[in-house]
């Protein structure tokens, strides 16, 4: 097992035909290569924000603001993603003023074989680790699987990883 902490590039795309198209040629047409991706509406990230201002000491925007955010993030999608120059892609991203954040991320090469994600995701939750979300892959008949996790203490599940035996 491989286990790194990676930066994940957060995005909101306008959700319409050609944007995925134009976000990759972008990021080609300067040699950088998407190394993993998920797609999903952006209006679940909005409503997590709703549920994390409720828990949060410290608002983070009025209920107006929310409501409106909602409304609108139907017309986009949350992208994230692993690139192999994640610098490069910083920049790229600001100079063609796309709204995007970053943030920390565990990358896992595992066996891809039944079972091995059970053992790690319990492995997770042995120890109290709550797992945010988690999106990858292997190919078909490959031996290798890349996974990205992101717990809420990202610091503890490394920790947990470096000695794991899977």
């Amino acid at each position: 097992m491989n286990a790194r902490t990676r930066t994940e590039i957060r995005l909101f795309l306008k959700n319409r035909p050609g944007e995925l198209a134009r976000l990759a040629t972008i990021l080609s047409e300067n040699a950088i290569n998407i190394e993993a991706m998920t797609i999903q509406d952006a209006s679940e990230y909005v409503r997590e924000l709703f549920q994390a201002r409720g828990r949060s000491i410290r608002r983070i925007a009025s209920v107006g603001n929310y409501n409106a955010m909602r409304k609108d993030s139907v017309e986009y999608a949350l992208i994230r993603c692993l690139v192999d120059k994640t610098d490069e892609a910083v920049d790229l991203l600001s100079k063609n003023e796309y709204v995007f954040d970053v943030i920390p991320v565990l990358t896992l090469e595992l066996d891809n074989r039944p079972g091995i994600l059970a053992k790690m995701a319990d492995m997770f939750g042995a120890e109290g680790i709550n797992i945010n979300y988690v999106y990858g892959s292997g190919l078909p008949g490959a031996e290798r699987a890349l996974y990205v996790f992101c717990p809420e203490d990202l610091d503890l599940a490394a920790r947990i990883l470096k000695d794991a035996k899977l």
